[in-house]
């Protein structure tokens, strides 16, 4: 529904009204957009050298994987697979905002474990993406799936430290 041209920058804006790019706004991870390599991400490191916030990360991925789907093929199993991954992605994001604001160490430990659960769902739909013969597509949902991966990961971690 974007009439954008992969590769190319989109403006948009930010807060108080000012431009940003899209870049930016979606943490890199948007098809024809240059992705951080894995070795800072991996370590969820900012640009900056400094810890990423979990919350920021989450929904730097839901927004950067929304970006992601505007270009693909308008396919009826991409309709589909689209709502999904857009639902769960958004779900992981939310519901580890709910999990910092828990009454109980319980609650936390159920909202962590419905974002690794919400995580591991966002990588599944991310496979079953059709990327046509677009290679820049294919290398946008791979990086996509890895912060996926990574997220289940870091999640999982939090769930065995707390005993869960």
């Amino acid at each position: 529904m974007s009439s954008e041209v992969p590769g190319s920058k989109s403006q948009g804006m930010d807060n108080g009204g000012k431009s940003c790019d899209l870049e930016t706004r979606t943490g890199g991870f948007a098809a024809g957009v240059k992705v951080q390599p894995p070795s800072s991400r991996s370590q969820g490191i900012a640009s900056e050298g400094k810890p990423k916030d979990l919350e920021q990360r989450t929904g730097e991925f839901a927004a950067a994987l929304r970006v992601f789907v505007r270009s693909l093929p308008r396919t009826i199993c991409n309709g589909e697979d689209v709502k999904q991954v857009v639902r769960s992605s958004g779900s992981v994001a939310v519901n580890y905002i709910e999990a910092d604001e828990a009454l109980s160490d319980r609650d936390f430990l159920l909202r962590i474990k419905i974002c690794r659960k919400e995580a591991k769902e966002s990588g599944l739909w991310l496979r079953l993406l059709d990327t046509g013969n677009e290679r820049q597509l294919a290398s946008g949902r791979d990086a996509l799936e890895q912060e996926s991966r990574e997220l289940m990961l870091i999640f999982n971690a939090i769930v065995r430290k707390k005993g869960g």
